[in-house]
């Protein structure tokens, strides 16, 4: 069977939770290299991985793959070197911090030939495969409300990048990043925005909460954050001319990575019974809908597919650029500085 062999730029909570497990899981990708200072951390979870240097990843002949984990501001200049240097590239969601940084990453990925995506696992979220499964059969018929919440209780200042005032940083463009993508995935770009961006914990240095509004014609689809929510209400709730979706908890996907599970068990993506969503329709008779199984290895599935049989990329590099651009516009119309 044919593999690539890839490089990890970065070990940190992207690079460590998300990528390398992912990346193990599926059997045409070889992770080869890492580049990161925490060598004890890599052969711990990575043990056939070579801790190493970026200069070094980005040089080896070897890699085929480059997979960028870094803070936000460093996103556009490693893909540029990478890119440059022959490598298809993954980059973590943001693909970069501004969309003009992305139409250049674009134009070079196809001037070299090389493949670009980016890392927007949210879309293969069980509670969001379960809504978009729904939308599609027609059960809420017309869709006149949609909203998607990102509520999570961390009212303590955490150290490290995502909190302190760098380009990038924030809920914005961290869950923002997540809400968008999933709300273009299922209705497009909207033709007009709405929005509120704001500071609310004490010694915050970026923002912690955003309310959205998108408009498409009669529909709203309205994307809110919270930091300080101890009860988060429904996750998503999606209302049409024949009936409503709710859906309270969140995809555990996550949780099972950060406590050092592998996408490989038998019981990956399920979800608690107790969270499967509601389906009222309009003649008042209300069911559950079992949730599907979420699926984050179908990302790195699709970008080695891509790569060695030519199929379709899961996630395009135009529909990152197109998140860019409307968390550009969302910081406009909140009135924040470009």
């Amino acid at each position: 069977m044919r593999s690539l062999s890839v490089g990890l730029l970065g070990f940190g909570l992207a690079g460590s939770v998300f990528h390398a497990p992912l990346i193990l899981s599926e059997p045409r990708l070889q992770l080869k290299a890492v580049a990161s200072s925490r060598v004890d951390d890599i052969r711990r979870s990575a043990p056939g991985a070579e801790a190493t240097t970026v200069e070094a990843v980005i040089a080896d002949p070897s890699i085929d793959l480059v997979v960028i984990a870094t803070p936000n501001t460093s996103h556009a200049p490693l893909a540029r070197e990478a890119l440059l240097a022959g490598k298809h590239v993954v980059i973590d969601k943001p693909m970069a911090t501004t969309a003009a940084e992305a139409d250049e990453l674009i134009a070079l990925s196809e001037r070299q030939g090389r493949l670009l995506t980016v890392f927007q696992n949210r879309r293969w979220d069980n509670d969001f495969l379960t809504l978009r499964a729904c939308l599609e059969k027609g059960e809420v018929g017309r869709p006149y409300h949609y909203e998607a919440h990102f509520d999570r209780f961390r009212p303590q200042i955490k150290q490290g990048w995502r909190e302190q005032t760098l380009a990038g940083s924030g809920v914005l463009f961290d869950l923002g990043a997540h809400l968008i993508d999933q709300a273009l995935t299922l209705f497009g770009m909207p033709d007009r925005i709405l929005a509120d961006v704001g500071v609310q914990r004490p010694d915050a240095q970026v923002d912690d909460w955003f309310h959205i509004v998108l408009g498409y014609g009669p529909m709203r689809a309205i994307l809110h954050c919270g930091t300080v929510v101890c009860r988060p209400g429904p996750r998503f709730q999606l209302h049409g001319d024949r009936g409503s979706f709710l859906k309270h908890g969140m995809d555990g996907q996550e949780a099972a990575l950060r406590a050092g599970r592998m996408p490989t068990e038998a019981d990956w993506g399920l979800d608690d019974p107790e969270n499967h969503a509601l389906l009222i329709q309009a003649d008042g008779i209300e069911c559950r809908v079992e949730t599907l199984r979420g699926d984050y290895p179908a990302f790195y599935r699709g970008v080695a597919a891509a790569i060695l049989d030519g199929a379709p990329l899961p996630v395009t590099a135009e529909q990152a650029r197109d998140v860019l651009t409307v968390l550009e516009a969302v910081r406009k119309a909140a009135g924040l500085p470009a």
